[in-house]
């Protein structure tokens, strides 16, 4: 059996069905109508944050945080992570300016983000990366010395929490996917958390065109979700706690299974995550390479999650970040999901020892 690097979750096909069953007869498939409403909801009150928009995907959630913020100029960001997060910049007409990440919890490098603000320089943008946590504190202060607004890619960070609080619910915006190879997800979905009323009725606006009925108030696009993909996530939700103590117990296999000579993330304390990912870190892209090749040779494929970085890609302007090109070279996000045989994470085990 071929073992990827995840499995979306799935909740029971006729639990689904049911919900199907209702849309079906309420015969509305969009335009925020009752699952969308119910999602919302369900959501605020997992999370505990102030305002919340569903849209169609996690990208668009990023374009929509810019827009909504008025965000123009260069915005500084982080090398390791999806092109997701330069793209919706670049998309938003702004220029990405990387700044390297800290060695240690691969979150953006606090240390070097005062030399990167410009004249020009309107926003910041870390990531959560593997739902790590950015140094808050730190970029809080730092962007309200020099005037500028805070928007987390929190892609990773759904259900995790920090000092007591959601994760999401730091900085001006932050935003979440809900992506099929997410924790929880809606197939292809995601949010936008805000904690101010009047941004949040300006992201309301700017997803569903810039209109309501007939009234027209700004150039908007269309970031809703759709009922049926609402559906799924109400389903989905029942299971997101099982889910992660299924991804918390491989996870705790893999810990007492691999060498100790394998790098992986040590999470801060306060912290409570959400199992999403499993990355090591070898020791240079020849072992890297091999692991590859002896887990293929078992039908097993783990991801290079995040390579290249993102700093070398030709269609940005390259800007030297020698930590996250080191790592995004010899890092690799191994099998994790619900209902991932224990043999199955002995095997990869043995096959990194082995190498290691």
């Amino acid at each position: 059996m071929t073992t990827y690097v995840t499995r979306s979750r799935l909740p029971p096909l006729e639990e689904y069905v049911d919900e199907l069953k209702h849309i079906w007869q309420s015969h509305f498939l969009t335009n925020e109508a009752l699952y969308v409403r119910k999602l919302e909801e369900e959501l605020l009150s997992l999370l505990k944050v102030g305002y919340l928009q569903l849209v169609s995907n996690g990208t668009v959630a990023l374009q929509l945080a810019l827009e909504a913020l008025d965000i123009s100029g260069e915005v500084i960001t982080t090398p390791f992570s999806y092109v997701a997060t330069s793209n919706s910049i670049v998309w938003q007409h702004c220029e990405p300016v990387f700044a390297d990440i800290e060695p240690v919890t691969l979150t953006l490098d606090v240390s070097l983000l005062e030399r990167c603000i410009t004249p020009r320089t309107r926003a910041i943008l870390p990531v959560h990366v593997f739902g790590m946590p950015c140094n808050v504190e730190v970029i809080d202060k730092i962007a309200k010395e020099h005037g500028l607004k805070v928007i987390y890619d929190a892609a990773h960070a759904f259900g995790c929490e920090y000092k007591g609080r959601s994760l999401l619910d730091y900085g001006d915006i932050s935003t979440v996917s809900f992506h099929a190879t997410k924790v929880f997800n809606t197939a292809e979905g995601g949010a936008v958390i805000c904690k101010d009323a009047g941004l949040n009725h300006k992201l309301n606006l700017l997803k569903r065109f810039g209109h309501y009925i007939d009234d027209y108030r700004c150039v908007g696009i269309n970031a809703k979700m759709s009922e049926l993909h609402a559906a799924l996530g109400m389903v989905n939700l029942r299971y997101f706690y099982e889910e992660v103590e299924e991804r918390k117990l491989i996870c705790s296999l893999y810990d007492g299974a691999l060498s100790t000579h394998v790098r992986r993330l040590k999470y801060p304390e306060h912290y409570k995550g959400n199992y999403g990912y499993y990355p090591v870190i070898l020791n240079d892209e020849h072992q890297l390479t091999e692991v590859l090749n002896r887990l293929a040779e078992k039908d097993i494929y783990p991801r290079r999650y995040f390579y290249p970085s993102l700093n070398t890609l030709r269609f940005y302007r390259y800007q030297p970040c020698p930590v996250s090109e080191s790592v995004s070279k010899r890092i690799l996000c191994l099998p994790l999901y619900g209902g991932l045989e224990p043999r199955t994470v002995d095997q990869i085990c043995d096959i990194i020892n082995t190498v290691v």
